[in-house]
């Protein structure tokens, strides 16, 4: 039996997984290989690391693990979570059932495309949902934001430290006249009607193209599709979850335990707001420090 097992091996996984390893913890770490920001040609704001490709930055981390006698990585996918602290029993999609004294969800999130053509052949190069991850690569050139809910508001006041160049797109929505007079006052454009396609080539944004024919040129669009949990191990397991602008996270305690004793959370599965690479790698660390402490005798 394992002491923790591991499910989702991107940066919260890894950095949880590290710290049982070097406690000599025994850890089991099951992961598919598809973390979410796969899409991001670059990692940016994680120290010691920006500016490197995501995916370069993990197979670094799973180097390093590699020298740590305790812990393995399995190339698996959990397909279902049963049992008690202490007495947890996971089965993999590969019919292999493991047991752990502990167990941490890190499986993440997967963003949903809308239905527009172009949207999803530039997610992650051209559009792109965080000014802190992505913003200060395409400074002082011409955002677009596309309005997906009163959040929006204050990404379009926050934006103007990285540009003065900034449209918005209601996509559909009504925005209350209050905040179109505070955006005019800002001198940022409001551009009514839904989006229809986006234009691009081999994934670099063109134009914004809408339904009444009209055609916006921007060089990057902001936007904050839905989300959803990469896996749905936390409904079967009945766990408390929170509402977010777009999905849901899951509920933990300051010790990052979800509503169930013995299982813990990390990453942007547990994360309600502003979800980074940092955050997740914090995360998964605390996660992994805080189920060994709690096998003390």
């Amino acid at each position: 039996m394992d002491d923790v097992i591991i499910i989702g091996g991107s940066f919260a996984g890894l950095a949880a997984a590290l710290q049982l390893g070097r406690a000599r913890r025994k850890v089991t770490v099951l992961d598919t290989g598809l973390p979410r920001n796969r899409f991001a040609g670059h990692s940016h704001g994680l120290l010691g690391h920006d500016h490197k490709p995501p995916l370069e930055i993990l197979a670094e981390a799973r180097r390093q693990l590699a020298r740590y006698p305790a812990a393995r990585l399995v190339n698996a996918r959990a397909d279902s979570v049963s049992g008690v602290i202490d007495d947890f029993s996971v089965l993999t999609a590969e019919g292999e059932r493991l047991g752990a004294r502990r167990v941490i969800l890190s499986y993440g999130v997967a963003d949903q495309m809308p239905g527009v053509p172009g949207f999803a052949e530039c997610w992650g190069t051209s559009i792109v949902p965080c000014p802190y991850c992505d913003g200060f690569e395409v400074a002082d050139r011409h955002w677009g934001l596309v309005w997906s809910s009163p959040q929006s508001h204050q990404s379009a006041r926050l934006f103007q430290h990285w540009t003065d160049k900034l449209t918005v797109f209601a996509d559909g929505h009504d925005l209350p006249a209050e905040v179109r007079a505070d955006l005019a006052s800002r001198h940022i454009p409001v551009v009514d009607g839904r989006i229809v396609e986006i234009a691009h080539r081999d994934g670099q944004i063109a134009t914004v193209n809408l339904e009444a024919g009209r055609q916006v040129a921007v060089d990057v669009l902001f936007a904050h599709p839905r989300n959803k949990p990469s896996a749905s191990l936390h409904e079967s397991l009945g766990l408390e979850t929170l509402e977010t602008p777009v999905g849901i996270a899951l509920k933990v305690d300051e010790r990052r335990q979800t509503s169930v004793p013995g299982l813990y959370a990390a990453g942007d599965l547990a994360t309600p707001f502003l979800p980074s690479v940092t955050q997740a790698t914090w995360q998964g660390a605390m996660a992994g420090i805080f189920a060994q402490q709690s096998m003390l005798a």
